[in-house]
């Protein structure tokens, strides 16, 4: 049971610390508000539980030994993480609770953010070391999989909403041009350093 809760510790630190997923949270929740962003966190929360179990396959083994399909996947996440930045650091459009925000659609939501979570290889290899120091040999491997991955995919869920609501409260503060352009334009550059960051990393998780 104590290894659980320094599970649960290292996984909340993890998740909490700004990376793209939350900067995409926050961003959709100023954006359309927090209820259409349920859909962005759910994304991010299935595709991380995608992930881990994509942890005990092959796959893991292939990005932890292959720098050719790692270097692949992570110009290919950090291009994608550099276009949306773009996209935001040029959008003129303003936070306000009584704006219809049409041109995204939940499931428009709901697919970026499984691409953004999907194209980045490091929670792979992240999972990859992390689950092997919570695993008891002499007990039943796939169950204790199954919670760890559960665990983590759930306090994705919580970390995003603590991140997403009160944000969503702030639209209201949020109206003006000046206020949306600042925000548009620090989102975007964040998600674009990310992306660079990506892109020049090494292959340490």
């Amino acid at each position: 049971m104590e290894l659980y809760f320094l599970y649960i510790a290292i996984a909340t630190i993890t998740i909490s610390s700004p990376g793209p997923g939350v900067i995409l949270t926050i961003s959709n929740s100023l954006r359309y508000g927090f209820t259409k962003a349920i859909f962005g966190i759910i994304g991010i929360a299935l595709t991380m539980l995608f992930l881990a179990i994509i942890s005990a396959t092959s796959l893991s083994i292939i990005l932890s030994t292959s720098a050719f399909a790692f270097i692949i996947l992570k110009y290919i996440g950090a291009i994608y993480l550099i276009y949306l930045g773009i996209k935001l650091w040029n959008s003129n459009e303003t936070f306000s609770e009584n704006k219809e925000y049409k041109q995204k659609t939940n499931l428009n939501l709901f697919l970026e953010s499984i691409l953004i979570t999907l194209l980045n290889p490091k929670p792979i290899l992240f999972f990859t070391a992390l689950f092997p120091q919570f695993i008891n040999q002499n007990e039943n491997y796939i169950s204790q999989f199954i919670i760890l991955s559960l665990i983590f995919s759930s306090l994705v869920i919580i970390i995003h909403f603590l991140y997403g609501i009160p944000a969503s409260f702030a639209r209201a503060k949020l109206t003006t041009p000046k206020i949306s352009r600042i925000i548009n334009k620090t989102s975007g550059s964040i998600l674009m350093c990310f992306g660079i960051g990506l892109a020049v990393s090494n292959r340490q998780v």
